[in-house]
């Protein structure tokens, strides 16, 4: 369904029973996020806010909160742009269909008279003060469609669209003057600062928020450089986004809101902190500042926002999408991949599992990693998945089954083969994801491969071995088979763990804060294990060695997931504001029966 606005889809999702409204008073300040956190908990409607304390504006949640309602608002468009991306690598196989190349040509963004754009303005101050997480510096948007052009080549085309968080009050910003911008690395934002910075002028930027619900998914969909977000926007939406021109500043004439301002070079101001999608507090740091311009919103403006914290969230389904609308799009990019996991149980970046071809010696009977290594270095060398931690990578031919979201069953088979002597390999001193406190500052840390390929070599224990531990680790447990966690406190030495256990059934073991809480689910094993280690500081080994700068260990590899001093907090609910908002679900016979 083409909807022209966010209000049209508001209305469909609520005639289909897809959404509720909160017709009650509701605080921004910590409430509305905790009414999101545990309906999204239950798999839950999506939640429209009519009486947000102190403001004038509606506000809605969980749009995208499970594939089903995802799959319902874009239920009309999803197969033609599918299609469209599956003949990324075949662009000719267009001329054959000429009713989708007439469908991508209608989604071109098209520019229209500011007379026709209806639109009234406000300050920040006026707008949605969210406010998330209890330490969370400010109230901060969580659903911005950031636009910025290159000062090089200007226009609609060349644009960047990306989701990055804009950070509305708190600090030193100067309300409704500053807001904060804040992008990681390998954003599109960036090459554009670069540029404007280069020639000493402020990039103007636009932030929009709102809208059809096809020009906010737009903003992180993964698109190749040469494509634009806005004519992917349009596609998906089944409508071209419509946009015109204030002062240079590009207004999408069907968002709710838009934020106007610069940026101008090296001007900073403290962000943060703020509950990210790690489970932890992202923490202050220096990030762009933005001189506001205007504010703009429309008639019965509604504006949109997501909670993130721990995975699974909301943000979940983004990438569930992604993955449905891309298919094989990234395999067919890297020779010899197969497929790719990136984990979201893990924070997505610290965690890659992967799956590809071994081929380059077939002539010879011992199996060994070879092309799957090579694989492993085109994949940490494309885009975001550059900021991947852990990449464990095998080999298809080894069993052709296997699939990489069948996460217990690939460890078992990775774990059965892996030769820890050989097939660890390090990069030190590199880039890591900007939300990832593991490292020793911020974007710096290390990677690891684990590559596995050839015969098993081992059976995995399901059962504690008999261990001597000395003091300080305790409690031992089985996570999923052939891992062990075992609790320490932080100031138990790794060093007079090692030669206390020698067991080949036993190839992985996890130090951890909790080793009941670590190994009770997958998702906890996954979360705790590879958010709170950095590979080249907290991976050890049972009798490892060094042998021309490789390392390796003949035993046990031992991976130290306990948090430390320089570690971000980790997301914990207020218990007051949990309290309050028990008064929203007490009651029978509507939304608020939900438990």
């Amino acid at each position: 369904m083409a909807y022209k606005n966010l209000n049209d889809c508001i209305t469909d999702l609520e005639k289909h029973k897809h959404l509720v409204r909160i017709k009650e008073e509701v605080d921004a300040n910590l409430e509305m996020a905790a009414i999101h956190l545990r309906v999204h908990e239950i798999g839950g409607p999506a939640l429209l806010f009519d009486n947000v304390k102190g403001c004038e504006f509606k506000a809605a949640s969980n749009l995208f909160g499970t594939m089903e309602r995802s799959r319902f608002i874009f239920r009309d468009t999803l197969q033609t742009v599918q299609q469209l991306i599956a003949l990324k690598d075949n662009p000719l196989g267009i001329i054959k269909k000429p009713l989708l190349a007439f469908k991508a040509r209608m989604a071109l963004p098209k520019k229209i008279s500011g007379a026709a754009v209806q639109y009234a303005q406000t300050t920040i101050e006026k707008l949605p003060q969210i406010k998330h997480w209890p330490m969370d510096g400010g109230a901060f948007v969580t659903l911005p469609a950031v636009y910025s052009e290159d000062i090089e080549k200007p226009g609609i085309m060349q644009s960047n669209l990306g989701m990055y968080r804009i950070q509305l009050s708190g600090n030193d910003y100067e309300m409704n003057k500053e807001i904060g911008l804040h992008y990681q690395l390998h954003r599109g934002i960036g090459v554009h600062q670069t540029k404007a910075n280069a020639r000493n002028k402020p990039l103007k930027v636009s932030v929009f928020v709102g809208g059809p619900p096809a020009n906010i998914f737009s903003a992180v969909m993964p698109l190749p450089e040469n494509m634009s977000e806005l004519t992917f926007a349009g596609m998906l939406g089944g409508r071209r986004f419509r946009y015109t021109y204030d002062n240079g500043f590009c207004l999408s004439a069907d968002a709710d809101f838009v934020i106007t301002g610069e940026v101008h070079p090296h001007e900073n101001k403290t962000e943060g902190p703020f509950g990210d999608h790690f489970g932890y507090y992202s923490l202050k740091h220096p990030f762009p500042l933005m001189r506001v311009h205007k504010v703009w919103h429309r008639k019965n403006a509604i504006w949109p926002f997501t909670v993130v914290g721990r995975p699974p969230q909301e943000d979940t389904a983004f990438g569930n999408l992604i993955h449905e609308l891309a298919g094989n799009a990234l395999p067919k990019e890297i020779p010899g991949l197969k497929e790719l996991n990136a984990v979201d149980a893990a924070g997505v970046h610290p965690l890659l599992l992967a799956i590809g071809s071994e081929r380059y010696t077939p002539y010879i009977k011992e199996k060994k990693p070879q092309e799957i290594l090579t694989i492993a270095n085109h994949i940490l060398g494309t885009g975001q998945l550059s900021l991947a931690k852990y990449l464990f990578i095998c080999s298809k031919e080894d069993k052709p089954q296997l699939n990489t979201h069948d996460i217990q069953n690939y460890f078992s088979h990775v774990l059965e083969r892996i030769d820890f002597t050989r097939d660890v390999h390090f990069q030190t001193k590199t880039t890591i994801d900007t939300l990832d406190y593991s490292g020793t500052e911020i974007n710096s840390g290390s990677k690891v491969i684990f590559a596995a390929a050839g015969e098993k070599r081992r059976e995995l224990s399901t059962t504690v071995p008999e261990i001597n531990l000395p003091d300080g680790f305790s409690n031992p447990k089985i996570a999923i088979p052939g891992v062990l966690i075992i609790q320490a406190k932080y100031s138990a030495q790794i060093q007079n763990l090692k030669f206390k256990i020698r067991n080949s059934e036993i190839p992985l073991i996890v130090i951890a804060d909790d080793a009941e809480f670590t190994a009770r689910t997958l998702n906890n094993f996954l979360w705790v294990t590879f958010t709170r280690s950095n590979p080249s500081n907290d991976i050890y080994g049972i009798d490892e060695f060094t042998e021309n700068k490789h390392w390796g260990c003949r035993g046990s590899l031992i991976i130290d997931a306990r948090i430390k001093p320089h570690h971000a907090p980790v997301l914990e609910k207020d218990a007051a504001t949990e309290k309050k908002i028990d008064r929203l679900f007490a009651k029978s016979g509507s939304l608020y029966g939900l438990k």
